[in-house]
This record gives C-alpha cells, structure tokens and sequence, in this order.
C-alpha cells in the first residue's frame, strides 16, 4: 500500500519527498489497515463466547455507539452513531460485544444501509433474540466535502426483525428510548 499511496502523491501533484510528506505512504497504509480492519475479523471471534443467561426478556437498549467507516463509492468516511436494542429469548451478549460487532462492520468498506442490516442480522443470528432493531444516524463526508456539499445533512437507516418489525408496540417503544422518529 506504500507504493500506492507514494504514486497516489505524485498523481495529485505532490512531491512524496517534501518535508511534510516524508513517511506520510506509511501513516496512509497504516491507517488503511486499521480503518479496513473489519475485513480480517470474524463475528465468533469478536464475540468469543460472551452469551449469558437471560434472567427475563426485557428490552436491552445500547445506544450511541460511535461509527467510524469509509463509504465504498469515494472511500471517504461516514461518521455516526449507531443504536442497539434486542429482546432476549435464553440468552444475552455481553454489552461490549455489540460495540465490537458494529466495529467490525464499520471497519469495512460501506454503505449505510448494508451496515445497519449485518449488524442487526448479525444479532439476530448469533444470539436468537424475540427481535432485534438497529438505528444508524451518520453523516457522510463524501456529500459534505463534495457534490451536493450538505453540511448539515443526516442520513438515518434502521432494520427491524423479529418483534421489532411485527409489533408497533414494541418498534415505538425502541424508537422512543432511543430519541428518534427513524
């Protein structure tokens, strides 16, 4: 990746062998690797077997779980927050765990949307809950810094499955808890 981001310098206009941009190929490869990290985890391996008895089948709500990732269309990032809530059947996931789920998708080349469906199909899948709904609120630098240019402007994705999706109940009182009309 060195080689790439050294040729990506000079394609710009960039003299890789100024001042300010010696060893700056590394720090891009190196950054890289962490920001597509997702790529070399697997979700067993992040859960690590970190299930617990549920001792009712009361919603569990995490929320403002910061996202950090890069949009596959312009590999520039999309930053956000990301909201959790399952109703558990037999078993619970240790909270950190869902933390270190969103990373690992985050950490991934993107879209919102995808992103949001593997988390929530994710916990569905891994811990069997009554149902699970997923919220993602982030905004997107590649529809900041260029194109349409809005600052302001937030996009919202949410996947609901299982109770979540079936009962009203159940998806108002998520998105109530959670501070959003998604």
């Amino acid at each position: 990746m060195e080689k790439l981001f050294k040729q990506l310098l000079v394609e710009i206009g960039e003299n890789p062998e100024r001042e300010g941009l010696i060893g700056t190929p590394t720090r891009m490869a190196e950054a890289y690797k962490f920001l597509t990290s997702g790529y070399t985890q697997n979700v067993d391996d992040v859960i690590n077997g970190a299930f617990f008895t549920a001792e009712d089948n009361h919603m569990i709500i995490v929320k403002d779980i910061e996202i950090y990732s890069l949009c596959e269309h312009h590999m520039l990032p999309f930053i956000g927050k990301c909201h959790i809530g399952y109703i558990p059947k037999e078993k619970v996931l240790g909270v950190s765990k869902l933390a270190r789920i969103v990373d690992m998708f985050s950490r991934r080349m993107q879209i919102q949307e995808r992103l949001t469906e593997q988390i929530a199909h994710t916990i569905m899948d891994k811990v069997d809950p009554v149902g699970v709904g997923v919220v993602i609120e982030a905004q997107h630098l590649c529809m900041m810094m260029r194109g349409v240019e809005k600052q302001n402007s937030k996009m919202i994705t949410s996947a609901m499955h299982g109770s979540f999706r079936s009962q009203m109940a159940t998806r108002t009182e998520f998105l109530q808890l959670i501070g959003t009309s998604s």
